[in-house]
């Protein structure tokens, strides 16, 4: 799992985003059934995930200010 840092997002296109957003998402939605199986050993990863969800729609945000 990589953790993308906020000037790397800053770089991409609104497309690229949401479909980042999107696999993270989809990640996200996996780890929680793993964790819920008892099959994800590595709680962190989760967090991880989140947190780069929360850093794309940050990026989404400041985009959308910037173009009204």
């Amino acid at each position: 799992m990589e953790i993308l840092a906020i000037k790397e997002l800053q770089t991409k296109t609104e497309a690229e985003l949401r479909k980042l957003l999107a696999k993270f998402r989809e990640q996200m939605r996996d780890q929680r059934f793993a964790i819920s199986a008892s099959q994800l050993k590595n709680h962190q990863a989760l967090k991880k995930t989140k947190l780069v969800i929360a850093r794309i729609l940050t990026v989404l945000k400041q985009k959308s200010f910037k173009q009204n």
